[in-house]
């Protein structure tokens, strides 16, 4: 299982991701497509492979939440400091995963109802004699784009001050932890060169 995982992920060396954090662009705006025909969990697969000393796995996009999966790397003589930041990363990509995959799904849903309704309305069914699935003009849909940001204003404001307060708290951590790198290599090179001075 966990081979067909790792043939599904792709690494990126620890170097390459060492300053990565967390963006607003990583953010995923609700499909306009059914993410799902019934309800499956929201949870990020677990078809993920086992964390590298290397480097960083990077996923395919999750159907529901259309966010891309990471897998941080565990330096083999993780710090304290670095152990906090990985796990604050981890549990973002978690949240914000949970948060995307419950919201698509919800947009669908609404989606499909109001188109139904509408359809409804005007005394037509799902599907035409031909077989094809009937569709609303992009003024009619408008309403409904409206309708659900109006609905949901309040959860993604609240989504936006939890979003920011996680990147601010993990920028601070990864400042602290090029702090503690630094002052450990300067450190190191100071004995070093103590220790090779000759002595009389």
């Amino acid at each position: 299982m966990a081979t067909k995982a790792a043939a599904a992920w792709r690494s990126v060396s620890g170097a390459a991701l060492r300053p990565h954090r967390i963006s607003a662009a990583s953010r995923r705006l609700c499909s306009s497509e059914p993410a799902t025909r019934q309800n499956p969990p929201t949870k990020a697969s677990t078809l993920r492979p086992e964390p590298s000393p290397t480097h960083d796995w990077i996923g395919p996009p999750n159907p529901l939440s259309n966010l891309r999966p990471i897998v941080y790397r565990i330096n083999e003589k993780e710090s304290d400091l670095e152990k906090q930041l990985r796990k604050l990363r981890q549990e973002t990509e978690d949240w914000n995963h949970s948060f995307w995959a419950k919201q698509n799904v919800s947009f669908s849903k609404e989606k499909e109802a109001f188109i139904i309704s509408q359809l409804k309305a005007k005394g037509l069914t799902l599907r035409g004699e031909d077989g094809r699935r009937r569709t609303l003009s992009s003024e009619e849909m408008a309403i409904f784009y409206k309708s659900f940001l109006d609905r949901n204003q309040m959860r993604h404001a609240d989504y936006n001050k939890e979003w920011y307060r996680r990147n601010f708290t993990i920028t601070m951590l990864m400042a602290k932890v090029a702090l503690d790198s630094l002052w450990k290599t300067v450190t190191e090179k100071q004995r070093q060169k103590k220790n090779s001075t000759p002595t009389n």
